[in-house]
């Protein structure tokens, strides 16, 4: 299947549905399946796509909370905080100095108050959506890079295109049509056909198996960690 944008997902989701592109109820419905699609998907495909990198906060001398930057998009996943030093000094020409992440508790336990302790700080622990707790609190302002999972922008008239559309168009309308079904009323004993759900369901699942195997391998999570496809008959692995 060749890449989608807006217009075409559209008209492809409105012929496989039966329905009027232009139809009141069926613009109703869309936005819901565009949200439930791609949520379904960035949820249980670990995109690389949407691994990014921020170094666009700062930390401030003698407070213990850093706010995450969203220059790159809201952080749902954090796996890094690295601090770069010297003070001040840009991710690009500083040093740097990778945070490990505890529990909030044990941040509270050996850091417990601002000021008590400051150094460059050398542990983190989410603390809600768009804070993290330090651990000692800083003794100046180190420019802070955070490595994690944001959301990219949904699919929209005006955001036309998105790594969905563009790389895994199969899976965006497997996934889609499985919403379409229950806006149909084909998703349960009772409906005029239930096996559309449940023939979409398993559409979906056999296209993210193998988006799954592509997506590892792009980390080079293959088998004997490497970039490779798995193979039946290649034994032992590669090391």
């Amino acid at each position: 299947m060749s890449s989608l944008n807006f217009t075409t997902y559209v008209s492809q989701i409105s012929n496989l549905l039966v329905e009027v592109s232009t139809g009141t109820n069926f613009n109703t419905m869309l936005p819901g399946m565009i949200d439930y699609a791609e949520l379904r998907i960035y949820k249980e495909l670990d995109l690389l796509y949407t691994n990014v990198t921020d170094a666009s906060a700062s930390v401030t001398a003698n407070q213990r909370t850093l706010t995450l930057p969203t220059a790159q998009g809201v952080f749902i996943v954090v796996d890094e905080i690295n601090l770069i030093t010297p003070a001040g000094t840009g991710s690009s020409v500083g040093t740097r100095n990778p945070l490990t992440p505890v529990s909030l508790p044990w941040i509270n336990s050996v850091y417990p108050a601002a000021g008590t302790a400051t150094d460059t700080p050398a542990f983190f622990a989410r603390q809600s959506d768009t804070v993290v707790t330090l651990g000692p609190s800083p003794n100046a302002a180190y420019v802070a890079e955070v490595v994690g999972t944001i959301r990219p922008a949904n699919l929209s008239s005006a955001n036309s295109s998105t790594v969905l559309t563009q790389y895994f168009p199969d899976l965006f309308i497997a996934a889609s049509m499985v919403f379409g079904s229950g806006y149909q009323r084909n998703f349960g004993g009772q409906s005029d056909n239930p096996q559309m759900s449940q023939s979409w369901e398993n559409t979906y699942q056999t296209l993210f198996k193998s988006a799954d195997v592509e997506e590892n391998r792009k980390r080079f999570q293959g088998p004997g960690w490497t970039s490779e496809s798995p193979s039946v008959t290649a034994t032992p692995p590669r090391v």
